[in-house]
């Protein structure tokens, strides 16, 4: 296994982010999914962590196998919300102790009826790296927002909150976004303000009108019309809209990567076809697959 920051020196990493199952018909899902993207010898894969850590016994199961039955460097997800410095402790000692050499610190979502925060607990995502370097030799990763966070007070007030996470991080990971201009300008203003470390961007297939339309809306991420209204011709021929999807995160993956960013990071939803139909585009892994 590898250091996330090791890898990114060795050129543009390919990568996927897996959520967690939630039933035995998700982990047969899953693992399938795993199997055929692990054939495509990504740099790393991600897993995420549910609200208020709702999944922190399925993510570390599924970073294990990544890790250790699938030989593929792995990078579990931590949050802070709704967990104690004890708990995050006792997570993170797992980790380490299970060869794991990745984590995506994170603030993360409050649990369904927005808990109150208990106390003890990080409230930000930087004290939350902070904490993890002083336990163990983590390469860290953040989240980065290229469009603003959904609940930043202003637009300075966002590039400079996240210029200082930034900043204390080996590497950030983009939340979804459909143009490439919105990296362009994130990057040159992260710059601005003395900021070197790298930015994996994170590209979601666009092949669901309403899962992307609902996430969007929650991101603050634009969701361009000109995406919505190829999506809306495709109606429900499913075949028809990965197309679309496909096609779509291709020239932005290939608009990325000419514009010098270290890697891809597609988000799957816990499947395979339209990630491996982007790589295959791409023809980052030719061979393979």
């Amino acid at each position: 296994m590898a250091k996330i920051t090791d890898l990114l020196r060795a050129g543009p990493t390919l990568s996927f982010e897996f959520s967690a199952p939630r039933d035995e018909d998700g982990v047969r899902r899953l693992n399938r999914t795993l199997d055929r993207l692990a054939r495509l010898q990504p740099s790393f894969m991600s897993v995420t962590y549910g609200a208020g850590g709702s999944s922190r016994g399925p993510t570390a199961e599924v970073v294990h196998h990544i890790h250790h039955d699938l030989g593929v460097t792995a990078m579990p997800h931590l949050t802070c919300v709704a967990h104690t410095r004890e708990e995050i402790g006792v997570l993170v000692d797992h980790y380490r102790e299970d060869g794991v050499e990745n984590l995506l610190a994170l603030h993360g979502d409050l649990p369904e009826g927005g808990a109150d925060l208990r106390p003890g607990q990080f409230t930000r995502a930087i004290d939350l790296v902070g904490f993890v370097r002083e336990r163990a030799p983590f390469a860290i990763g953040v989240a980065a927002h290229p469009e603003g966070h959904p609940k930043a007070s202003s637009m300075e007030a966002d590039r400079e909150h996240q210029a200082a996470k930034l900043r204390v991080a080996d590497f950030g990971m983009t939340q979804f976004f459909f143009r490439v201009e919105h990296y362009e300008r994130f990057m040159t203003e992260m710059r601005a303000r003395g900021v070197e470390t790298p930015v994996i961007p994170g590209i979601m297939p666009p092949t669901n009108i309403e899962g992307i339309a609902r996430m969007s809306a929650m991101n603050n991420t634009e969701f361009p019309a000109e995406i919505v209204a190829r999506l809306e011709a495709a109606g429900e021929d499913v075949a028809a809209r990965r197309e679309v999807g496909v096609e779509v995160a291709t020239r932005l993956c290939e608009g990325l990567l000419a514009a010098g960013a270290p890697g891809i990071h597609l988000y799957t939803m816990n499947f395979s076809d339209a990630p491996r139909a982007v790589v295959a585009n791409l023809g980052l892994r030719p061979g393979l697959g």
